[in-house]
């Protein structure tokens, strides 16, 4: 085992939600392939044996996909232990550290609700877990730039900098990282990848389904902070960073934080918020919420590179299909010489990231008709980058967080920055619009991107081709 790699695994909220749908079957993904051989602690409050938590994972695999690798199952049973206790008594952290049997180097994962963070990480300092140690922390990091800040301080009193790994599991898609590779693999793009040959930037994510039993959470939340100031934020950042000096994961979390700190901070006017029809009738929303389900904003980079180049980002819930989505509209050319290709028939040139349900990275361009007019049509080159059974994202991340490689993570400041963009509008902004489900949100949003052509919706694109 390489001498920096984590020894032990101590996973925090291990009866949960999260450990069920995600961590487990990563784990057994991990087992599969040979990655995973060190202790696994399961700890949480409920009163459970260490057999109703092999149950549990063995559920949760046979849900996720089923078992199709029994002899890596028993591997992964072997390695599990539990410790049930109270997260605010110090026994419960004693009782850890005797379950490691000697584990020098452990991981603590913290698969639990954000309101315990500061809780677990005092206890894992005070306990003397954290020397040499890592701790993997969950999104939300904060709710706001104070909290997070507060949530920094605490963290970094217990574990150095290069030892936190603040988990996004949307960073350790496949399709995700392929834009960074696409970007800066190719040498055409390098030219027109600025303001000067870019138009506009759009991001779609887009959910066909509403909160379903969330909707405690999306109370505390909304869309802003629960897809907006992350997920959407890190594809925007992998999109107008610059190329980072040097190949180690330091330079390129310096070039992302450099594009969050060059944000625009956001104002009332930057932003449309909308709830679906019937979101205040959900389980546990209150009668009058005012929380947003759909969000849309346009977003300014003050950098030499895209002065000037608007992003529009928007994220919902209940909207007309689900799918993410990377639009970078070009510049129609200086002069136009044929009379079908004026601006009025729409984009001609873009590039295109279909980032889910599928993985495709396509470029639009016009094409002559067979004739002696100069007449064309609209073609998108497409190339699919399907892999079956690739690598889940929590199975790449734990992994990568175990072998401490954090290119795939977030630092400090970068949290920081992108909190300090959206801060001004957390409470002084609009209320939020109502719209019909299976649309495409409320119709101010359309107003909001109206100066570069509205929103290139996927049925839309679908009937022009």
């Amino acid at each position: 085992m390489n001498p920096l790699h984590s020894d032990a695994l101590v996973l925090f909220g291990a009866t949960g939600d999260l450990a069920h749908k995600m961590v487990f079957p990563a784990l057994y993904q991990l087992a599969k392939s040979g990655a995973l051989n060190v202790p696994v602690v399961g700890v949480a409050s409920t009163n459970w044996s260490l057999a109703q938590l092999r149950v549990r994972v063995e559920d949760s695999i046979k849900h996720s996909g089923g078992v199709d690798d029994p002899a890596a199952l028993r591997r992964l049973m072997a390695l599990l232990g539990y410790v049930s206790g109270d997260y605010n008594d110090p026994a419960t952290f004693t009782a850890i550290k005797t379950a490691l049997v000697g584990a020098r180097r452990p991981a603590h994962y913290l698969a639990i609700p954000p309101s315990l963070f500061e809780t677990v990480i005092k206890g894992l300092g005070a306990a003397g877990l954290a020397e040499h140690a890592r701790v993997i922390v969950e999104k939300p990091f904060g709710r706001d730039l104070a909290s997070a800040r507060a949530l920094n301080r605490v963290a970094r009193s217990v574990f150095p900098e290069n030892s936190i790994f603040r988990i996004d599991h949307f960073l350790g898609k496949e399709a995700i990282m392929n834009i960074l590779y696409f970007r800066f693999a190719n040498a055409f793009l390098e030219p027109i990848w600025n303001r000067n040959y870019v138009a506009s930037v759009q991001v779609t994510l887009a959910e066909d389904f509403g909160v379903k039993d969330r909707g405690a959470f999306y109370e505390t939340a909304g869309c802003l902070r629960d897809v907006i100031q992350n997920h959407l934020f890190q594809i925007v950042a992998l999109l107008a960073m610059e190329p980072s000096a040097g190949r180690n994961y330091g330079a390129l979390q310096d070039e992302k934080a450099k594009v969050f700190a060059a944000m625009r901070p956001l104002k009332s006017d930057d932003l449309v918020r909308g709830q679906y029809a019937g979101y205040r009738q959900e389980p546990d929303v209150a009668k009058h919420s005012d929380v947003e389900t759909f969000c849309a904003l346009r977003l300014f980079i003050d950098s030499w590179r895209w002065q000037g180049v608007p992003f529009y980002l928007r994220s919902g819930k209940y909207l007309a299909q689900t799918i993410t989505e990377v639009l970078v509209e070009l510049k129609p050319p200086p002069q136009l010489l044929f009379t079908d290709s004026a601006p009025a028939t729409g984009r001609d040139n873009y590039f295109r990231f279909q980032l889910s349900p599928k993985s495709a990275i396509a470029l639009a361009a016009r094409v002559k008709r067979p004739g002696k007019e100069f007449v064309g049509d609209q073609r998108e080159l497409t190339l699919i980058d399907e892999h079956p059974g690739e690598q889940t994202a929590y199975a790449r991340l734990l992994g990568d967080a175990m072998a401490g490689d954090g290119a795939l993570f977030t630092r400090e400041d970068a949290v920081e920055a992108a909190w300090a963009v959206v801060d001004p509008i957390l409470d002084a902004h609009p209320k939020a619009l109502p719209y019909r489900r299976g649309t495409w949100g409320p119709k101010e949003a359309d107003a909001l991107i109206a100066a570069h052509g509205g929103w290139d919706n996927p049925g839309a694109k679908a009937a022009r081709r």
